[in-house]
């Protein structure tokens, strides 16, 4: 079951918007053949129409909805900036529908066609089709609006000049401003909404990079603030040792000494930033899982017991929040995501779980960095599972054991947005 829906599966909810716009479009080609091209057919054997004549007008119907179809396609993707706007298909669609409508009201005119509803049928749905797709090809509001008006006032006109009657001609402009107008507006509205989900898709996304910019501001912030100030002070002593040097004077020696004190200092404060950036700690692991779900626009869950842990295990627990983070934001297409802390059994148990998986269920349990979180986890006796949990969620459980002095104090309240855990 899941190879035949890992095509659907698999795809982002951008890209599931995208996948049913196009079939939609290709659908209406497919209603086009049948109940606009079935007209002409199912008269094809009569007196009044004649077959060469029916199966003509059958091959302009299935000519002008493959056509309509192609724009369609390539419209969408010129909204979505991946190709050119397709003006010359545009035109191509507007020529073939233009000269098979007036073709078939000069064919009216002249008594040829003496069925008026074949006429009707025909020009009415080739029209209004068309105006389905060529909106497609705009990106303003206004310009749609004024599609369907001028589609209708043009054929009534054309019907009124050719001189099959009044009645008709309105008949003929108000077909069209009806069913066009509706399509124009299911037709604008698809591709407005195929737009604003991909770039909600996207500003997702971008959050997500600004959320690990900013965490590498940070650590750029505290590497500045430990290193300017001991550089700055290293180079003046260097500076007047040299001095001193030159002069034959011995607290040289002395300045060197402190210049080799200062440096000392300065790379354990270094180290002490870059483990504690390498160290992952559980209680700000949580916060800081929480801030970059929500500005992913992810609804985060936090579920927690207040525990006393020894410090290693705080950082093993705080890498898998780390790890199963990153891997939501980069695996998945969640809309909810539920982080639980808790003592069972003398152990603590850690679980992650979201929904919105994307791939086949069962893809990323063997990645690289789930490995990883299994070397931290076995350095404190700890177990890690990772795997599908049903419905189109995935689950990460860490499990530690706690030593016998270790207890569980009780629960605490689930923290609101805002406040700490």
């Amino acid at each position: 079951m899941s190879r035949l829906t890992g095509w659907w599966v698999g795809r982002s909810n951008a890209a599931k918007v995208e996948l049913y716009t196009r079939w939609s479009f290709h659908f209406f080609a497919l209603i086009e053949i049948t109940s606009i091209g079935g007209v002409p057919l199912a008269q094809a054997d009569r007196a009044p129409l004649g077959l060469p004549l029916g199966l003509g007008l059958v091959l302009l119907v299935c000519a002008h909805a493959v056509l309509t179809a192609v724009l369609s396609s390539r419209a969408l993707d010129w909204a979505l900036d991946r190709r050119e706007r397709p003006v010359r298909l545009a035109a191509a669609l507007v020529a073939l529908t233009s000269v098979g409508a007036l073709t078939l009201i000069a064919l009216r005119a002249t008594g040829v066609l003496a069925d008026g509803a074949i006429a009707a049928s025909v020009v009415t749905g080739t029209v209004t089709f068309s105006l389905g797709s060529l909106v497609l090809c705009m990106n303003r509001v206004r310009h749609m609006l004024y599609v369907a008006p001028l589609a209708a006032f043009a054929t009534g006109g054309a019907v009124a000049a050719m001189g099959v009657g009044l009645g008709e001609a309105i008949g003929y402009a108000v077909g069209i401003l009806l069913a066009g107008g509706g399509l124009v507006a299911a037709c604008g509205f698809s591709g407005w909404l195929m737009r604003t989900v991909w770039e909600l898709e996207r500003s997702k996304e971008l959050k997500a990079r600004l959320a690990v910019a900013e965490e590498r501001l940070r650590f750029g912030r505290d590497l500045h603030d430990v290193m300017g100030r001991n550089l700055s002070v290293i180079a003046l002593k260097s500076e007047l040792a040299v001095q001193l040097a030159r002069r034959g004077r011995p607290e040289a020696v002395d300045q060197m000494i402190e210049v080799q004190r200062i440096a000392q200092e300065s790379q354990r404060e270094v180290r002490d930033v870059v483990r504690g950036y390498r160290e992952a700690d559980l209680r700000v692991e949580l916060e800081g899982a929480r801030g970059v779900l929500t500005a992913a626009g992810i609804t985060c869950a936090m579920d927690s017991t207040d525990l006393e842990l020894p410090s290693e295990v705080r950082s093993a627990l705080g890498w898998v929040v780390r790890e199963a983070t990153t891997n939501v934001l980069r695996h998945g297409d969640p809309s909810r995501c539920v982080i639980s802390l808790r003592g069972k059994d003398g152990a603590v148990l850690l679980t992650v779980e979201n929904d919105g998986v994307r791939e086949v269920p069962g893809a990323r349990a063997g990645g690289s960095g789930l490995a990883g979180l299994r070397e931290r986890l076995s350095a404190v006796a700890g177990t890690l599972e990772a795997g599908p949990a049903g419905g189109g969620t995935f689950r990460v459980t860490a499990r530690v054991p706690l030593p016998v002095q270790r207890r569980v104090r009780g629960p605490v309240r689930v923290p609101v947005e805002g406040e700490a855990l």
